[in-house]
């Protein structure tokens, strides 16, 4: 005799997006240890999708594994004083005084996080909110760490993922000023990269020797990335009280782009995307800078 088998209504365990190591975290500024939360990247869990101008790839959500956020696993934060670092840092900074000095403002870290992001957790599977309150208390951490470890290029890097974070958290919980955060980061971002290229050309901190400078998680664009992103912040987000400053910087802007990826000649050298988004950039800075009529006065 047949007997059809009983379906199983029981709920079904949420597919794996991440694993804890076996290996722990040492944090260098409270010398406790903490779990290390790792992102599993096969069996598709990550669907590539456009490259946006900003170079923030987004990634389309999987049917079997929903929407994954890479960002947010590309920094660690020590649950006990919430110091926050990109994970090589945890061990490549060992500078006494930056290290007293991230611990010495612990309690002011979290306070002020925790006014920004209620209720993060750092000993959960991280999720969106978490991520983002990570990448703040980054910001934070690295404000007080020594030039040679080139904070502001790293400032620079997180300020502008944070920026998309707040914007993904905008999609999912509408109505939580995130897009009024987001709009506050990345006015902050375009303070850290004009930064960073000043410290650069002073000789103040070799911003350029960042191994990895992103922006995003996928690919590592480079010196070059900086300067066009330099442009692209100034052109949407830099001040507009002052049109004659604003037209002279968005002026440098083209001038620094020109220069970088030699526009109006064939480069193989240069990434093709990057190439094709400055040369967008340069062409609407041009119409602008048409526009405003004679720079002679700039």
């Amino acid at each position: 005799m047949y007997v059809r088998s009983k379906k199983d209504d029981s709920p079904k365990k949420p597919l794996a997006v991440s694993y804890w190591s076996k290996a722990k975290i040492r944090c260098p500024a409270c010398r406790k240890e903490f779990p290390h939360e790792e992102m599993l990247t096969g069996s598709g869990r990550l669907n590539a999708g456009d490259l946006t101008e900003e170079l923030h790839r987004k990634y389309v959500p999987t049917a079997r594994y929903g929407k994954i956020n890479p960002l947010i696993y590309a920094i660690g934060a020590c649950p006990t004083c919430h110091a926050a670092f990109f994970w090589n840092d945890f061990t490549d900074i060992k500078d006494q005084a930056s290290l007293d000095r991230i611990y010495g403002t612990s309690a002011a870290r979290k306070k002020l996080v925790e006014s920004v992001f209620p209720h993060y957790n750092l000993t959960r599977n991280r999720n969106l909110l978490d991520g983002a309150a990570m990448y703040l208390l980054a910001i934070l951490t690295y404000d007080v760490v020594d030039l040679a470890y080139l904070p502001t290029m790293k400032r620079a890097i997180l300020t502008l993922r944070l920026a998309w974070l707040c914007q993904d958290l905008d999609e999912e919980v509408p109505e939580h000023n995130f897009d009024v955060m987001a709009n506050i980061f990345y006015r902050k971002a375009l303070f850290f990269y004009q930064q960073a290229v000043q410290n650069e050309s002073a000789r103040i901190e070799k911003s350029s020797t960042l191994a990895n400078m992103g922006p995003d998680t996928d690919k590592n664009y480079g010196w070059d990335g900086v300067i066009y992103l330099c442009g692209l912040l100034e052109y949407r987000y830099g001040q507009t009280e002052d049109e004659p400053m604003r037209l002279k910087k968005l002026n440098e802007s083209k001038i620094a782009i020109a220069r970088i990826f030699g526009l109006g000649k064939s480069s193989k050298e240069k990434p093709g995307p990057l190439l094709e988004h400055s040369r967008n950039l340069y062409n609407e800075l041009t119409k602008i800078l048409a526009e405003a009529g004679d720079l002679s006065d700039l």
